[in-house]
């Protein structure tokens, strides 16, 4: 599938597939006081790139308004890792799959980016992938009300990402927001999927740096 992947600098810029990532999440010193006493839950998310003729896309979801976590974001598919799993990769694959109907044969994990943590309590590994341009959606309604892709190139211009303070729990924190994407205006992308995006350009980065 990556013979004439259009980001052949790409893997460079991400952690080897099975690397023992055991540091602390990048983004911890932000909620530190905010996350309870119990051990976070470790989860992974596919963040699916998709070679097109105008470029590479990202693939994303929109969750289900009725879910406990998280519902009507926008969101990459994933959740967390169960026993029945060989490690994070085959838990974002097989999320995928669950979610969005995605077969695991079009698939094909390139690397890892660094990992965070979630205000749920969630240590999230993002595995990023190449999916098969020919790929159907099929979304399971209980969890994905939509699938949609935006430009990787909007998502890592600089321009288009803001760093919005708000006041929670009596002190300012800062999240991530991306400005309204051509191809998605209706949708909001924002905090824990725009802070993965804004890793991914940060690593990306350092490859020319």
């Amino acid at each position: 599938m990556t013979p004439d992947w259009p980001l052949p600098h790409l893997s460079r810029a991400l952690h080897p597939l099975g690397a023992p990532l055991t540091q602390s999440p990048w983004n911890l010193e932000e909620l530190a006081d905010l996350l309870g006493d119990a051990p976070a839950v470790d989860a992974a998310v596919l963040v699916g790139l998709v070679p097109r003729d105008t470029g590479p896309r990202v693939l994303l979801t929109r969750r289900t308004d009725g879910l406990r976590n998280h519902a009507g974001q926008v969101s990459f598919p994933g959740g967390r890792v169960e026993l029945d799993d060989a490690d994070a990769i085959a838990a974002a694959v097989r999320e995928t799959q669950e979610e969005i109907g995605l077969p695991p044969s079009l698939v094909a994990p390139l690397g890892l980016l660094d990992p965070l943590i979630t205000i749920t309590g969630f240590r999230v590994l993002p595995v990023v992938a190449c999916i098969e341009p020919h790929y159907i959606a099929t979304p399971e309604p209980g969890e994905v009300a939509e699938v949609f892709e935006v430009g990787l190139d909007f998502l890592m211009h600089p321009d288009n990402l803001m760093r919005v303070e708000l006041q929670h729990r009596g002190r300012a924190r800062h999240v991530f927001e991306f400005r309204s994407a051509p191809e998605a205006p209706q949708h909001r992308i924002w905090g824990v999927t725009a802070s993965i995006l804004f890793n991914l350009r940060e690593r990306l980065a350092r490859l020319s740096a």
